[in-house]
C-alpha cells in the first residue's frame, strides 16, 4: 500500500458569542428525502402481456446459445417492472458458476440448503445468471444454491437468464440466500471493484454507486484482505458518515483507498494497544475497543456534522497516540453498547 503524509491537525477557532457557538454546534436542516409512495397499480406491465412483442434479436440469440449449450429455453418474457426481456431456463449444472468476486462459500449453509432441498425434493428458487462469451455462465446469487445442487447430485438447475451482464455486479442487491455482514459485504465489494479495474473500466467509483453500496465497505475490503480478523464493525460507522464515492477512475481510487486502508489499519494497531493497556488495569469488557474508537471519533458529539474520511483519520490517529488510559473510568466504559449488529451477524 502506499504511504502518505498525515495532515496537522486544524485548529479551530472559538466563536465570538454564545449564540454564535450555539449556532455553530446546530447541525444543518436536514431535507426530508422521503419517498413518495407509488400508486398502486401505476407502473409496469399488466400480467397479462408478459409474454407479448416481438423478441429482440440479441435475445434470440441468446435463446440459441442456451440450447447449444445443453440447455432448454422454458420461456421468454418481459420482466413485469421494467418490461425487460428474460428468459426462463434450464442449465446444466456444469456449466455454471458463481462470480469469482463474491464472498466465500459458507460450508454450513450449503449443508443446510442441501438437506432442505433433499428433504423437500423440489428446487424451487431459480438463480439468476448470464452467459459469458465463453459458453459458461455465471450467478450473482446462486453459490450456495448451486452448491446444495451439486452435492446432491443433480445434472440442471433453473435459472433467470439476463442478456444484460452489468448484473454480475450486483451481488449486494441481488443476493437473498443469507444475510451478508460487514466483513462479507466489505470483501464482495472491494472484489468487484478490483474485477472492474482489472478489465480495463475507465468509469469513475462514484458511478458504481449501486453496486458498491457503500463507499466505506471499499476501504474496509482492503483492510479485511490485509488482516482477515480485523474489527471492522468498530470502524464502519465512523467511515459512513465520512466516506463519499470518489470521482476518479476505479484504478486511481484503489490506490487512494490503500492509503486510507494503511492508516486505518495503523489507528487500530494503537486501538489494539490502548485496549489492551485497559484490560492490565483490570477492565474486563467485551467491548473495549469500540468503546477506544468512540473516544477517538471527531463526530461523536456533532450529530449531522460533516468531515472529510482524511481529516477524521488524521484526527483520531492524533487522539490515538495521545490517548491516557489513566483518565478512564469504570462507569464509561460501563454505559458501553455493545458492537454494530451488522458485525455479529
Amino acid at each position: 500500500m502506499a504511504t502518505t503524509k498525515r495532515a496537522a491537525p486544524r485548529s479551530e477557532k472559538a466563536p465570538a458569542t454564545a449564540d454564535a457557538a450555539q449556532a455553530d454546534a446546530a447541525p444543518p436542516a436536514k431535507r426530508s428525502r422521503r419517498k413518495k409512495a407509488a400508486v398502486e397499480g401505476s407502473r409496469g406491465l399488466p400480467a397479462g402481456v408478459l409474454l407479448a412483442g416481438p423478441v429482440p434479436p440479441e435475445v434470440e440469440s441468446l435463446a440459441h446459445a442456451i440450447q447449444e449449450d445443453g440447455g432448454s429455453v422454458l420461456a421468454i418474457y418481459r420482466d413485469p417492472l421494467g418490461a425487460h426481456p428474460t428468459l426462463l431456463a434450464g442449465l446444466p449444472l456444469d456449466r455454471v458458476d458463481p462470480t469469482p468476486f463474491q464472498r466465500d462459500l459458507s460450508e454450513a449453509h450449503a449443508k443446510k440448503l442441501a438437506d432442505v432441498i433433499d428433504k423437500i425434493g423440489t428446487f424451487l428458487d431459480p438463480i439468476i445468471a448470464f452467459r459469458r462469451p465463453d459458453g459458461r455462465y455465471w450467478t450473482p446469487n446462486g453459490r450456495h444454491r448451486l452448491e446444495a445442487m451439486k452435492r446432491l447430485g443433480g445434472r440442471a438447475l433453473v435459472a433467470l437468464v439476463v442478456p444484460d451482464e452489468r448484473v454480475a455486479y450486483q451481488i449486494l442487491a441481488l443476493n437473498t440466500e443469507k444475510a451478508h455482514n460487514v466483513r462479507e459485504r466489505a470483501i464482495e465489494v472491494i472484489r468487484m471493484a478490483r474485477s472492474l479495474a482489472d478489465a480495463g473500466s475507465d468509469r469513475a467509483e462514484k458511478d458504481f454507486s449501486f453496486e458498491f453500496e457503500e463507499p466505506a465497505l471499499l476501504t474496509l475490503g482492503l483492510c479485511y484482505e490485509a488482516r482477515p480478523r480485523f474489527s471492522g464493525g468498530s470502524y464502519h460507522g465512523v467511515l459512513r458518515a465520512s466516506d463519499a464515492f470518489l470521482d476518479l477512475s476505479l484504478a486511481e481510487a484503489l490506490a487512494r483507498r490503500e492509503a486510507q486502508a494503511e492508516r486505518l489499519l495503523e489507528l487500530d494497531d494503537r486501538v489494539t494497544e490502548i485496549a489492551a493497556e485497559l484490560k492490565a488495569r483490570g477492565f474486563e469488557s467485551p467491548f473495549l475497543k469500540p468503546f477506544v474508537v468512540a473516544r477517538l471519533n471527531p463526530l461523536r458529539f456533532r450529530k449531522g456534522a460533516r468531515m472529510d474520511v482524511d481529516d477524521v483519520l488524521d484526527r483520531m490517529l492524533d487522539a490515538a497516540h495521545a490517548f491516557d488510559v489513566g483518565r478512564v473510568r469504570p462507569d464509561q466504559i460501563a454505559r458501553t453498547g455493545g458492537p454494530p449488529m451488522e458485525e455479529a451477524a
